[in-house]
């Protein structure tokens, strides 16, 4: 008996490592002892020995248990349960929360079967904090997911995200194509590396971000994907699916409203939808839908803004006394800053201009003051330098804006060719509408 309680004793002294409490059970009598006292157990009045283990557990229970747990650990103390488990198995252990002062604790319960098969040890183990930081672990296992799905500059999903979210759409469409309805829109940033290369990457990464907000506004119901610098892809869905044609309207007509007044992103689009008669692939329609992307974006670029404004304005009107001092004020402004080089400013509303004095004298223009003077400006320059003027001049007038030298040969009223160099620049009304465009040339 002597060496029973010794070896009892060494038992305990090394589960008391690992457990926080330890009950001997006697299988036939169901006599039991506490060989490792749980502080919180105690708290709980929960008694240290007794004459029925199982029925005294059972009564118990409702003391500490959850709520919701109370039914597992009743049945998990039932005896004849018990030793079908032991009997198959030695061991056994499971989970389940106590609450101890208001507050829930994880703990776990490990069951033992005894070599001489007449007693069994039950163990409890407090691992709420193992708990926590299992929970935590996950936490931060998630959030390590979203982020590597999540684009770092627009907080929308990446690529990684749109190519995962591709494979579960061609498994649906290759188990039920005919219950499959969605189109897609591909959307991209209109001259973002001039944008990069003109004014920094910080002001790249803006209109980025200003694009991202833009076709999530528009598209909420749906999922928007950065899939690359300067590309979005937008997956209709829902509502968002059913009124398509609209949304789509609408985005490239807030793209063209900040194509004119300059004040936000110029965003290319275009879409296709699922048809389930022919494609067999979400690619077919994202193709598709890029295509027409690249059309609109063509388009975008061979937009004139002044076209557009004076598609809406007759040019028929003359400019009127007011609109003239107007013009002259802002001329002689312009004029003061420019130093040796000439001067031109156009009233687009009219397509009247005023050009420097020195400049009709020397290139031998009609007049300082003139009506479609780009016609007649147009018959100086060189004919080998007429694309390169032209493109640059079409690049400011469909709303690029790119703010440096033009560089070309114009002829002189003597028929030498001069060297000029042209800054212009578009100044838009209150609306947003081009209404001025002007420049400073200087000539060598």
């Amino acid at each position: 008996m002597k060496d029973d309680k010794e070896a009892l004793s060494q038992i305990a002294l090394t589960l008391a490592h690992h457990f926080d409490s330890l009950y001997y059970i006697d299988i036939n009598s169901g006599k039991y002892s506490e060989y490792i006292p749980d502080n919180l157990l105690k708290e709980m009045d929960i008694p240290r020995q007794g004459e029925d283990f199982f029925s005294e557990v059972q009564e118990n229970a409702s003391k500490c248990v959850h709520p919701d747990d109370l039914e597992l650990v009743i049945k998990l103390h039932d005896k004849e349960a018990m030793l079908d488990r032991l009997y198959s198995n030695k061991s056994y252990s499971v989970v389940y929360r106590l609450i101890l002062h208001g507050n829930v604790m994880h703990m776990r319960h490990f069951e033992l079967m005894c070599d001489d098969r007449k007693h069994i040890i039950c163990c409890l183990e407090n691992i709420e904090e193992e708990f926590r930081r299992k929970e935590e672990q996950e936490k931060d296992l998630q959030s390590a997911k979203r982020m590597a799905r999540m684009d770092a500059l627009t907080g929308i999903r990446n690529k990684t995200a749109f190519t995962e979210y591709i494979t579960a759409v061609d498994e649906r469409i290759k188990a039920a194509p005919e219950s499959c309805h969605f189109g897609v829109i591909m959307c991209d940033v209109n001259d973002l590396k001039k944008i990069n290369d003109t004014r920094g990457h910080s002001f790249g990464d803006e209109a980025i971000q200003r694009t991202s907000r833009l076709i999530c506004d528009i598209f909420d119901h749906s999922p928007v994907f950065r899939v690359g610098g300067d590309e979005f892809v937008v997956v209709l869905d829902g509502r968002d699916f059913d009124m398509r044609e609209q949304l789509l309207a609408k985005l490239r007509e807030e793209s063209l409203a900040n194509k004119r007044s300059r004040s936000g992103p110029v965003v290319a689009c275009g879409m296709a939808v699922f048809d389930r008669d022919s494609d067999d692939s979400f690619e077919a329609v994202y193709k598709r839908a890029d295509m027409e992307m690249y059309e609109n974006k063509n388009e975008l670029k061979s937009m004139k803004i002044v076209d557009y404004f004076m598609g809406m304005n007759s040019m028929d009107i003359p400019i009127n006394a007011e609109r003239k001092r107007l013009l002259d004020g802002m001329f002689g402004a312009l004029y003061t800053v420019a130093g040796d080089g000439y001067v031109y400013l156009n009233d687009l509303k009219h397509d009247f201009s005023r050009w420097s004095l020195a400049l009709v004298d020397d290139f031998g223009m009609q007049s300082e003051y003139m009506y479609h003077a780009d016609k007649y400006w147009q018959k100086h320059i060189h004919p080998d330098d007429m694309k390169t003027y032209q493109e640059a001049i079409d690049a400011v007038l469909c709303g690029n804006a790119e703010v440096r030298p033009i560089r070309y040969r114009a002829r002189r009223a003597d028929g030498t060719y001069a060297v000029c160099y042209t800054r212009g620049f578009v100044l838009s009304d209150k609306d947003g509408n081009p209404e001025y465009f002007g420049g400073i040339i200087i000539a060598e």
